[in-house]
């Protein structure tokens, strides 16, 4: 029977631990890591399915060390995956494996290799992402791609939706790997690293909306931070402003500096690149409010936006 062990977190994690099972792959041990109650845990527990199967988990509070490493070593597993585990495994990790340490990347390889691949796809206006199985080397994501999968961006898809394909891409691909893998006749095609991209962690503060940006741009960026992520968040007559739904046409703006405003019950905020986004949700000061309540509040009156 094929022995794996799996080093996994988040959505990806469970849906391409559920494929492992599915396979009848036997599981000595599931490393993944405790929740963080300051976080938004809007995404599927790896812990709570490894427990459902009888399967023993460890959740090291730092990268796994020497004595992880014994432990792996002991259980002589054939394959060692990662699925979404945010820590990065180090090579004697990865040779403990007989037929090798495998990891899925939510990007298409070698495009957007490194943190939040998702995030930086909407940011940049890609059309497509996908999901992508490669070997494990130090680098990170460079190693011999397996199989891939795209899926769409579509204009105003959100983070989460996006995710969410990007999820179920992952375990498509890794269902129709497994049998080669383990038949040791899966294909290993070298990334050429030059035609990709590397991108590293996003904070909450880089959510800061730059209104003097173009319209396609700064809608990008709401959508690429939209809930569950910290959204994107500027200043509006003064006071915060979370934007946390907007929509694109290309259409020109009604005036020559960035402002906020309702016309014909709809709420727009001009850009600076002459072009306007409709703002379909914004939280302002702490409320929630759509194009209705904003006139409620301010009438017709256009609120100035940025510092």
């Amino acid at each position: 029977m094929t022995s794996a062990v799996v080093f996994a977190y988040h959505n990806v994690g469970v849906r391409c631990l559920s494929v492992l099972l599915a396979h009848g792959v036997k599981i000595p041990l599931v490393v993944t890591h405790e929740d963080d109650p300051r976080e938004n845990l809007w995404f599927g527990s790896v812990q709570r399915l490894a427990e459902l199967n009888h399967i023993p988990v460890v959740t090291p509070e730092t990268a796994p060390g020497k004595e992880m490493l014994q432990r792996l070593a002991a259980a002589q597993p054939d394959f060692l995956f990662s699925f979404y585990y945010r820590y990065l495994l180090k090579a004697p990790l990865l040779r403990i494996s007989r037929l090798g340490a495998l990891n899925m990347h939510g990007s298409l390889l070698p495009k957007y290799r490194g943190r939040v691949p998702v995030n930086w796809a909407i940011l940049h206006g890609e059309r497509e992402t996908g999901a992508s199985l490669h070997y494990m080397e130090e680098k990170p994501d460079a190693g011999d791609l397996v199989d891939q999968q795209a899926v769409p961006i579509l204009p105003d898809d959100t983070a989460i939706e996006v995710f969410n394909k990007v999820t179920m891409a992952a375990e498509m691909v890794l269902d129709r790997s497994l049998p080669a893998l383990i038949q040791g006749k899966a294909p290993r095609i070298p990334l050429n690293l030059n035609a990709g991209s590397y991108f590293g962690r996003r904070r909450p503060e880089d959510g800061r909306i730059d209104w003097r940006q173009p319209a396609q741009a700064v809608h990008n960026l709401i959508r690429a931070v939209a809930p569950p992520y910290p959204g994107a968040f500027s200043v509006c007559g003064g006071k915060p402003l979370r934007v946390l739904h907007s929509h694109y046409a290309g259409e020109a703006a009604r005036h020559d500096r960035p402002l906020l405003y309702v016309e014909q019950g709809r709420c727009y905020a001009d850009c600076g690149d002459g072009r306007r986004l409709e703002i379909v949700v914004l939280e302002l000061d702490g409320s929630v409010l759509n194009a209705v309540r904003l006139a409620e509040q301010f009438g017709n009156k256009p609120l100035s936006l940025g510092d």
